[in-house]
């Protein structure tokens, strides 16, 4: 896939990320104004390094976005080995449909027009729960993240939350037809969700009471379901694919 094909899909992480101010927003506000505080009765003879709270965001957003990308290669790579193996045209226009259509659903998610993809997400929190015992140890280790590497390994970890947003586009990233592909789509995905975050770390509850706004929400909601519709329009053979390829998340095939 070239940076034309990616950038429809930076564009929805963009939109979408509206939707990432109540799964990340706590978390990535802690990191801009979370320090370690001093351990008592300890006098220091030099001052500590401080990281800034911008390098920790950036961290906690590049191991955020790792996962992405493992998650990507994994899905395309996967659906590229079984292509390989079998004719499966018909099965890849099948996940083409339903991916168009959890685009529609995600931008009607954004307006808070329909909720169907928060069942999605409730099914996913279930194995989220049930990897706890596991995960919370390594997670509380990691609170405060102060240091560049903490943040990162705390975002590796949290890009796997169950996510209705991330998963509507995992579909896109199987449907690119190998693991580099796929990787490149949650990438790109990843990239368009880091300037909300930024300032959401940054800015803080400010910008976060901005982003839930109704109107907000709504006009990227419409953005989101617009790409959604273009899409179904191409698969159902409305729209010549030509030109449709620079606007349209998924590949024809």
């Amino acid at each position: 896939m070239n940076a034309l094909q990616l950038l429809p899909v930076m564009v929805v992480g963009l939109a979408g990320s509206v939707h990432c101010v109540g799964m990340c927003g706590g978390i990535v506000g802690a990191l801009s104004v979370g320090t370690a505080p001093p351990p008592r009765n300890v006098i220091p003879i030099v001052a500590a390094p401080q990281t800034s709270a911008l390098t920790r965001v950036l961290s906690y957003n590049a191991g955020r976005i790792a996962s992405y990308m493992t998650a990507g290669a994994l899905a395309g790579g996967l659906a590229g080995g079984a292509h390989s193996i079998a004719s499966l045209a018909g099965l890849q226009l099948g996940f083409y449909w339903l991916a168009n259509l959890m685009l529609v659903a995600l931008g009607l998610y954004l307006m808070d027009a329909w909720r169907g993809l928060a069942v999605l997400e409730q099914g996913g929190r279930v194995l989220w729960q049930r990897a706890q015992p596991a995960i919370a140890p390594l997670m509380k280790s990691l609170m405060p993240a102060t240091r560049p590497h903490q943040a990162f390994a705390l975002g590796a970890l949290w890009g796997w939350l169950p996510c209705g947003m991330v998963y509507s586009v995992l579909l896109t990233a199987m449907l690119s037809g190998s693991a580099g592909d796929g990787a490149a789509v949650m990438l790109a995905f990843g990239l368009g969700t880091l300037p909300m975050l930024t300032g959401l770390g940054l800015a803080g509850a400010r910008l976060q009471r901005a982003l839930q706004q109704r109107r907000v929400r709504i006009a990227c909601g419409l953005l989101v379901l617009a790409f959604g519709v273009l899409g179904l329009a191409r698969a159902a053979g409305g729209i010549a694919p030509d030109w449709m390829d620079t606007l349209c998340l998924t590949p024809h095939q």
